[in-house]
């Protein structure tokens, strides 16, 4: 590989002794990556200690990074307006578990990494990010499940998934979508509703879906139903649940985004400030998948992006994991990527997520996917089972429609984004 003019160094929190994942980070590595390289199996030294562990086993399975300059992502002025309006009155409520006064924008944009509640408010930054503000839909998109191959064959599916509509809804923080900031009446008291239904395929799971409340009360568990055809019935999950693989495949509804749990269901510890590679600019629409033994995993390009590190240790009893260490991006407040631990603390999956950061997905994209500001479409989401040398990867649009939009970004009912949608009731007519 082309040795680089410009070194990627570790920030100090690293070079003073951070170890993250257990150990596996304890020593501080020189990475030399430039716009042009290509960092494989073959090469990964080079890339020093701008991987985690998890991408670093991604990437001696077959994985591929094209390395880029990284692009800064501009903040939408509505919703850096709101946080320099309403970020001064917010606070952590006196247990920890939520934030009071808070309006809109990012609750705590100047984070002090001295402060004993850093990776709270980091994470609390997270769940309020800029992209979904009001409502997002996803639609036509589908997965693979699989054990991945070795020495150049393809991954073996055991699994095809195709989803019809993944959609949430926020009742608080809203600011493109009347009614705006808060939508009233809120009758159930929740912070966001979503719902992921039907699956279309396979065929033994046709119409089955899932529907979510989380509530604004931070000690309130969230109810989730889980509405299965073939029975005939619905059933509650808890949440407990939220962290199990279902259906056979390795993502579990807590990992989505990189965490889709509350804030308030994990122990947060700030394990410092470093640069690590991400996927935040993607070139191909719809995704492209790698070659050969990498086609787990999509093939695009990677750029250096600073970021804080979490770790989260769930509070909720017989969940599957030890611990997750996450990855903030320190702009934009997203998620590139998450390190997943098993109750012996060993790596057991890593979460990717493939954004491109841009005002359409596509050039030429119609109307109803191009917007004033840049927005955080993702073309693909991965999660790795490194123990078991299995992955499922998601395509969002499935590759099979082409152009696809797949992405709409608060657009209230004319993407059919309402409370209706979300009620117990639609989740069973949808999946007759």
């Amino acid at each position: 590989m082309r040795k680089s003019a410009v070194s990627y160094f570790l920030l100090s929190a690293v070079a003073a002794g951070l170890v993250i994942g257990g150990g596996l980070w304890a020593a501080p590595v020189r990475a030399d990556v430039a716009a042009g390289d290509v960092i494989t199996g073959a090469n990964l030294e080079d890339a020093g200690d701008l991987l985690s562990p998890g991408l670093k086993w991604i990437v001696k399975r077959g994985m591929r990074m094209r390395i880029v300059d990284p692009k800064p992502v501009p903040i939408p002025a509505d919703f850096r307006a709101a946080t320099e309006q309403y970020s001064s009155q917010v606070k952590l409520a006196p247990n920890g578990l939520s934030v009071e006064n808070y309006v809109a924008g990012h609750p705590f944009p100047s984070i002090d990494t001295n402060d004993p509640n850093a990776a709270k408010k980091i994470m609390f930054n997270f769940e309020r990010h800029w992209t979904d503000t009001d409502d997002l839909d996803v639609s036509n998109f589908d997965a693979d499940t699989g054990a991945i191959g070795r020495d150049g064959e393809s991954m073996s599916v055991e699994k095809h998934f195709v989803i019809d509509h993944f959609r949430r809804m926020y009742f608080t923080g809203r600011l493109r979508v009347e009614p705006k900031p808060l939508y009233e009446p809120n009758k159930d008291e929740a912070h966001y509703k979503e719902s992921l239904h039907p699956i279309i395929e396979p065929f033994d799971l046709k119409g089955t879906g899932f529907t979510y409340y989380r509530y604004l009360d931070p000690e309130r568990h969230d109810d989730s139903w889980l509405y299965l055809p073939q029975l005939r019935r619905v059933r509650r999950l808890s949440s407990a649940q939220r962290s199990d693989a279902l259906f056979g495949q390795d993502t579990d509804v807590d990992s989505y985004y990189g965490y889709a749990g509350s804030v308030a269901w994990m122990d947060w510890k700030f394990l410092g400030e470093k640069k690590t590679l991400s996927a935040f600019h993607a070139e191909n629409w719809p995704v492209k998948w790698g070659e050969g033994s990498a086609d787990f995993i999509f093939d695009d390009v990677w750029e250096p992006r600073d970021v804080y590190v979490v770790e989260g240790i769930s509070k909720l009893p017989q969940y599957a994991y030890s611990k997750r260490v996450i990855f903030v991006d320190k702009e934009t407040f997203v998620i590139p990527h998450s390190d997943i631990y098993d109750t012996a603390g060993e790596l057991w999956k890593v979460w990717v997520n493939l954004y491109k950061m841009g005002k359409s997905p596509y050039d030429d994209a119609p109307p109803d996917g191009q917007y004033e500001n840049v927005m955080a479409f993702a073309p693909s989401i991965a999660m790795v089972d490194i123990q078991l040398d299995h992955a499922t990867r998601a395509a969002l649009p499935s590759q099979r429609f082409g152009q696809a939009v797949g992405w709409r970004y608060n657009k209230g009912d004319e993407s059919g984004t309402n409370e209706d949608f979300f009620s117990v009731s639609a989740l069973i007519s949808a999946g007759r």
